[in-house]
This record gives C-alpha cells, sequence and structure tokens, in this order.
C-alpha cells in the first residue's frame, strides 16, 4: 500500500476534519525523518492505539544551532515512504517550511525552568524550536494522542509541559527507547558515524549502565562521574556535554537517586553529538 503524502495545511485539515466528523482517534508521531526502528515503534504504537496515525516529517530549521548541522541532516523521503508502508498510516505529513513559517511569522514558544539545563544548556533555542514546531504540528494535525519516545526525555518532558500549559486537547505519550543490538540507541544521527566510530558508539551505554548498577549499589554518584568521563574520553569521544543523573520531575540535579530519576548523557564522536539515558532505579 502506497503511503499518501500530504505537502500542504488545507489537505491536511481536510483528510483530518473528515476523520473527526466519523468520530475516529487521531494520533500523531512528530519526526524529523530518517526513520529508523525507534520511530517505527512509535508508529506502531500510534497504531494500536488510534483508528488514524499521521507521521509528520519534517527537518525544523528553528531547532538547529548550526546551519551545517541542519544541511548535513539526513534527508531520506523516499526510503521513510517505503518503511511506513507496512504500517497502512493514513498520511505522512510531510509540508515545506512555508507551510509552518509562513512570511512573516514571528511568534515563538518557549517553556521556561526546564529547558536551562542538560541539551539546553548547550543548544540555546533548541527547545523552543522544539516547543514551537510541536504546538504547530499539534495544531495542524488536530490529533488526539502523540507519541514521543523517552530516548530525548528532556524533550518529552517539554512537549508534556508545553501541551499542558497551552491547554491544547492532545495526550503525549512517551514510549520506550529502541536499541541496536550492541546497546547504542537508535537514532538518525547515528548514520552520520564513520564505521570505526560506530564501533566506539555502544561504549557509552555500556558505561552508563555500569555508573547505574553502581548508584544501586548505594554509591554516590559524585563518586563515579569522574571516572565515567575519563573512560569516555580515552576511548575517543571528544567532548562530554553532560553526564548527570537527574530527577524525573522538573529535572532537579541528585547525587543520589531517592526519587525517580534518570542518568543522562551527550557526547560528541567523531564530530557527531550523540544523547542518551537511562531508568535509574530508586533508592533509601
Amino acid at each position: 500500500m502506497t503511503t499518501p503524502i500530504i505537502r500542504t495545511l488545507a489537505e491536511l485539515r481536510a483528510a483530518t476534519h473528515g476523520w473527526h466528523m466519523a468520530g475516529e482517534t487521531i494520533g500523531v508521531v512528530p519526526t524529523m525523518g530518517a526513520l529508523h526502528d525507534g520511530h517505527l515503534s512509535l508508529v506502531a504504537a500510534a497504531k494500536a492505539a488510534c483508528d488514524r496515525v499521521i507521521v509528520t516529517i519534517f527537518v525544523n530549521p528553528k531547532q538547529f544551532n548550526q546551519a551545517s548541522d541542519l544541511d548535513n541532516y539526513p534527508r531520506t523521503e523516499e526510503e521513510d515512504a517505503r518503511k511506513l508502508e507496512r504500517f497502512a498510516v493514513d498520511a505522512v505529513y510531510a509540508p515545506d517550511v512555508t507551510q509552518i513559517y509562513p512570511d512573516g511569522f514571528c511568534t515563538n514558544v518557549s517553556v521556561k525552568g526546564m529547558t536551562d539545563v542538560l541539551c539546553g544548556a548547550h543548544r540555546a533555542g533548541h527547545f523552543d524550536g522544539v516547543a514551537t514546531v510541536v504546538t504547530k504540528l499539534f495544531t495542524q494535525t488536530s490529533a488526539d494522542k502523540a507519541f514521543f519516545g523517552e530516548k530525548d526525555f528532556q524533550q518529552l518532558m517539554v512537549v508534556q509541559r508545553m501541551a499542558l500549559d497551552l491547554d491544547i486537547p492532545i495526550e503525549v505519550i512517551g514510549c520506550p527507547t529502541i536499541r541496536e543490538e550492541d546497546g547504542l540507541a537508535m537514532s538518525s544521527r547515528n548514520l552520520l558515524l564513520s564505521d570505526r566510530a560506530r564501533v566506539k558508539a555502544p561504549l557509552l551505554n555500556d558505561i552508563m549502565d555500569e555508573v547505574v548498577v553502581q548508584l544501586g549499589q548505594g554509591i554516590a554518584f559524585s563518586d563515579l562521574q569522574a571516572k565515567a568521563i575519563a573512560r569516555l574520553e580515552a576511548a575517543g569521544f571528544t567532548e562530554i556535554d553532560y553526564f548527570e543523573v537527574r530527577s524525573c520531575a522538573g529535572l532537579k540535579l541528585l547525587d543520589r537517586p531517592t526519587e525517580p530519576a534518570r542518568l543522562f548523557a551527550a557526547a560528541w564522536l567523531a564530530g557527531v553529538r550523540l544523547i542518551d539515558n537511562i531508568d535509574v532505579p530508586e533508592t533509601a
């Protein structure tokens, strides 16, 4: 089955109007394309929960800090459409930039409080770009449910907060991170890794797993952090943006996981920024 590709907001609203009139629920999976099994797991979750499913593909210029990063981001629309055929999604919404940011567009959506740490501390304006485009996609698709991966856990929290604060009538659902067989979190950016770097990349998750085990043994994170970073640097990771334990509620910095928490990491390898996060079991 060929996946219908919708290019304009007018076409999209014509389709969704009929679905809503029929009493059908709509799920949306927002993506920037270069789809992998992580994205496809979100599509499967949407198909299981909703009558209709829209996958959006839009490389959002507002969430890139460097023009080169935007230019280098993989664009594989034809291959993406083929990957979606087996799911029989109801539409791929692949607008050009004028459908999202028409001439004169001057509105910015900003979520304060949880965007100045982790990725937000290293990518100025990134989460404003995310919140703005997701607000647009939520209103344009008029979806009832949206599906995001937990790999971008901070993004998930920002989007949930934004939808709640702006009274957007949508349920934002987080889905588990999907990993390669060697533990590397699936990401479109993995396509940019050289063969040599791809062999080294799983070490990030390996070290994170080891740290979580040690935290469960009662060892303070302050005794583990520097050693973990040193191991990554010795393996060829050139810059560690962060390697931190933070609360799931509000992203508060923690030394011991005395409340629900996650270990977050972002590190550069051969010019590619890798991010990951894993659950940290709560300890007394």
